[in-house]
């Protein structure tokens, strides 16, 4: 006896998909209702011979309205013969998901043999070469990698889909570090514009892309790593939404994002205009030595009747780090990867790996004779674990020196004065990086060492020409607000308002204020001190071994007073400590800070 095949809901049949005669199976697809424009399978739910077709198509029917008669055969027979069955493609032989395969594949390096070859033979690696170096592998989730270029008035379709495939700018989220880093902490926001794409020139819909990758870091609360070589802007699109474009809000949010989350900037080859202004955004700027940054390239140039120039001459790497524009100098974009990973390291946590030198060569880093310089570097390398000291700035303001490291595997952040440059007194160009690497720490969680040795601002009427006052001023106000942990060590010289700016306005100001025996103190340098304190005393002497005797001896009774060992027992200081010691103090405040649990605690970064 024939069994009904109903239709399990209201609509209208678009098609019959079986004959009478045919065979079906319990999962065979008999017919096509429509409801609500979307189509809905009849499915036999019977095995058996089709033997009526109750209705025609564009029939309407009510649910259990029969839609064919079958009746059911034996089972051998369903297997032997033939059987009526949907035979649309699946996995990847359907259409649809081959044509996205496909799409996504166009965008792809293997895809532009000749472009790459072209970037290859200027030393150069591919956007998603180095992308795929920064992250971790099959880590990695793309936004936008289908968009085009805004230019469908000029340019065919296919044009732009071989030619502008993601517009000239990837980006999406992935690991970085994960082998020492798990979760979120591994996880950031990666971004590249394309050069072999229109020049890495910022188009309209890559905008777009930014914008949504910018909002997607501030929701997430992920690091942004943004590598920037490009022309800036793009004149050439067509389908633009205004006039002038100033509108755009990549700049804005970009800028919103300073203080909230780490931004890495990375530059090679040629960075001009608006990728160059978003290079200027962010808390590090790492370059390789073929780069040239600028706010105009040489069309801007050019076009404002400034004269003609070649795009080497503009912004080279020995001006921009010179004058603080870089942080730090890599070899090329591999190396600048690595020292991206390396610097996002320092804010993803701490580490488990790690050890230090022999902390008895501390001992000797200062020379007994308190007139002789020595490399202070040597103290950064020896104190914090090994190989992890990340310099930033090196070739900019020389007497001061910023860099991260770890303790223990805890990341800090370390500022140094360097006697070999003025002997360690503060410029403005010193106290304007120390007091960005201040804020820096400060909006992210680093703890602050500070390591002393200056005779206190630099003095004079070519330094006031500097606005000094103003700049030094700068280290007071931001190190008196900083509310991370703050550590300084007094290597030796701890004179005036240059050492009082270095541990953030007092010796009270840290959480621990230390000496090493080398270490003296004073409200000016001694010899300075002797110089107007005892001038009357001086003038009275008739000889000039006579005066030179004096002088001496003055210079002497001050330093007894104002050594290390003196100043403690007025406990001005904390202690005066075996260099050998300093990391069990570094150590000891660190473990004994809260965490911290509230959000950003400054609205931005200082660029500058």
């Amino acid at each position: 006896m024939a069994e009904v095949v109903p239709s399990e809901l209201q609509g209208t049949v678009v098609s019959i998909l079986v004959a009478e005669g045919d065979l079906v199976s319990e999962r065979t697809v008999v017919a096509l209702v429509e409801s609500m424009k979307l189509h809905h399978d009849v499915v036999a739910g019977v095995a058996g011979r089709v033997v009526s077709i109750a209705v025609e198509p564009g029939t309407t029917v009510h649910a259990g309205a029969p839609i064919v008669h079958v009746e059911p055969v034996d089972a051998s027979e369903i297997v032997a013969a033939e059987v009526v069955a949907d035979t649309v493609p699946t996995g990847t032989e359907r259409r649809d998901l081959a044509d996205v395969i496909a799409r996504h594949e166009l965008g792809l390096d293997a895809a532009r043999p000749d472009a790459v070859a072209k970037r290859h033979g200027r030393s150069h690696r591919t956007a998603r070469e180095n992308l795929a170096d920064l992250v971790d592998p099959d880590s990695f989730v793309e936004y936008g990698p289908l968009v085009v270029a805004a230019q469908r008035k000029r340019r065919s379709h296919d044009d732009l889909i071989t030619n502008t495939p993601a517009d000239g700018m990837i980006g999406g989220i992935g690991t970085v570090n994960g082998d020492r880093f798990a979760g979120r902490d591994a996880r950031a926001v990666v971004v590249s514009y394309d050069y072999m794409v229109l020049a890495g020139t910022q188009g309209t819909r890559n905008h777009v892309k930014k914008d949504r990758l910018f909002e997607v870091a501030e929701r997430l609360r992920l690091p942004i790593v943004f590598y920037t070589e490009g022309g800036g802007g793009r004149p050439g699109d067509t389908e633009t939404p205004g006039v002038s474009g100033l509108d755009c809000l990549a700049f804005l949010w970009f800028g919103q994002l300073s203080g909230t989350v780490p931004l890495v900037g990375i530059a090679s080859g040629y960075c001009f205009a608006g990728n160059a202004a978003l290079l200027g955004c962010c808390d590090v700027v790492i370059a390789t030595l073929d780069a040239n940054i600028g706010m105009g390239g040489p069309a801007m140039i050019e076009g404002g009747g400034l004269g003609v120039y070649a795009p080497t001459e503009v912004g080279p790497i020995d001006v921009q780090r010179r004058n603080g524009v870089v942080d730090i100098v890599a070899d090329d974009e591999a190396h600048a990867t690595a020292l991206a990973k390396q610097y996002l390291s320092y804010f993803q946590g701490a580490v488990t790996d790690w050890s230090c030198a022999d902390q008895a060569a501390l001992r000797d880093v200062v020379p007994v004779d308190r007139l002789r310089s020595y490399d202070v570097r040597a103290a950064i390398e020896g104190l914090f674990d090994t190989d992890s000291v990340l310099e930033l700035r090196r070739d900019f303001a020389n007497g001061m020196i910023t860099s991260f490291a770890r303790v223990e595997g805890r990341p800090v952040g370390v500022i140094a004065n360097d006697p070999a440059h003025l002997a360690g007194a503060i410029t403005s160009d010193g106290a304007d990086k120390a007091a960005r690497f201040m804020q820096l720490c400060d909006a992210h969680g680093i703890p602050i060492v500070t390591l002393v040795d200056t005779p206190g601002m630099m003095v004079g009427p070519e330094v006031e020409e500097t606005a000094l006052v103003r700049h030094c001023s700068r280290l007071f106000v931001t190190g008196a607000n900083v509310s991370v942990p703050m550590v300084s060590i007094v290597l030796r010289k701890s004179y005036g308002l240059g050492a009082q700016a270095m541990m953030g306005g007092s010796t009270k100001a840290p959480l621990a204020c230390l000496a090493w025996p080398t270490g003296e103190f004073g409200g000016m340098g001694l010899e300075g001190a002797v110089r107007l304190g005892y001038r009357k005393e001086l003038e009275a002497c008739t000889t000039d071994a006579e005066r030179d005797a004096l002088f001496e001896e003055l210079v002497g009774r001050l330093y007894e007073v104002g050594k290390a060992l003196s100043v403690a027992e007025y406990f001005e200081i904390d202690d005066v400590i075996d260099p050998v010691d300093t990391r069990r103090w570094i150590t000891t405040i660190l473990e004994s800070t809260p965490p911290r649990t509230d959000g950003p605690t400054r609205p931005n970064v200082d660029t500058w």
